[in-house]
């Protein structure tokens, strides 16, 4: 299957948070979207692997993605080097997206700067022809996605571009929500950390806001990019 695009992150849940209404968006759009998480989470002060293998599929349905597949990384440990990069290659040149949205380039999690860098530096030498690569028994043939943006994460982060998400917040707040372990519970009986306070899960609709504020939208999700963004005439832009 081809998809338009293809989101991934370090962990799961970093796409929904992340980017989950530009993904509801285009999918309303008729584009094709998949995820692509690195690592399990399995390292998360919250919940465990299996936990969030059943709240991602959640996650999943509730954005109506095509695809969504693991390739199970260490979680924190993961490192950008030629063993890592051939298998997300192998996932590119599976899917050929278009577009691929990818972690922030530098935040506070480590895993997600260095998953940036990652997916980056895959997405180039995927377009490399000599760059061998077997997928089900069969010989792949190179893919590089024309764009690579990197949605915002913990940090506020200044956007290069900010997309009109309104009318999309509250399926992303839903998909955010299908990882009930890891966010907001007054109930909870587990450790605290920094995202499982209430004043985290309000960030997912208070940044919103004011990204669409800022745009003249009512909400809106950033992105940051490696090379100009490029339109064909004024009237393209908002």
């Amino acid at each position: 299957m081809k998809l338009d695009i293809l989101a991934i992150g370090a962990h799961p849940d970093d796409v929904e948070l992340g980017c989950g209404a530009t993904i509801a968006k285009e999918i309303s759009l008729g584009k094709k979207v998949g995820i692509l998480d690195l690592t399990r989470g399995e390292l998360g002060t919250r919940g465990s692997a299996e936990i969030r293998k059943i709240e991602a599929t959640k996650g999943a349905q509730v954005l109506g993605i095509q695809i969504r597949e693991n390739l199970g990384f260490a979680d924190g440990f993961f490192v950008n080097d030629k063993e890592h990069q051939l298998k997300i290659i192998e996932i590119i040149r599976k899917y050929q997206p278009e577009v691929v949205l990818c972690n922030a380039i530098e935040d506070r999690h480590i895993d997600h700067g260095k998953g940036s860098k990652l997916v980056s530096d895959a997405c180039f030498l995927s377009g490399l022809r000599k760059i061998e690569t077997i997928y089900d028994g069969k010989q792949q043939s190179s893919w590089r996605p024309k764009h690579v943006y990197h949605y915002i994460q913990w940090k506020n982060i200044e956007p290069d571009f900010v997309i009109d998400v309104s009318g999309f917040m509250d399926k992303k707040l839903e998909a955010v929500k299908a990882y009930s372990s890891q966010f907001y519970d007054p109930n909870s009986k587990e450790p605290v950390s920094p995202i499982t306070s209430k004043n985290f899960l309000d960030s997912v609709i208070y940044r919103g806001q004011d990204l669409g504020r800022l745009i003249g939208t009512d909400f809106g999700e950033g992105f940051t990019v490696e090379r100009y963004v490029a339109v064909n005439s004024l009237s393209d832009l908002m």
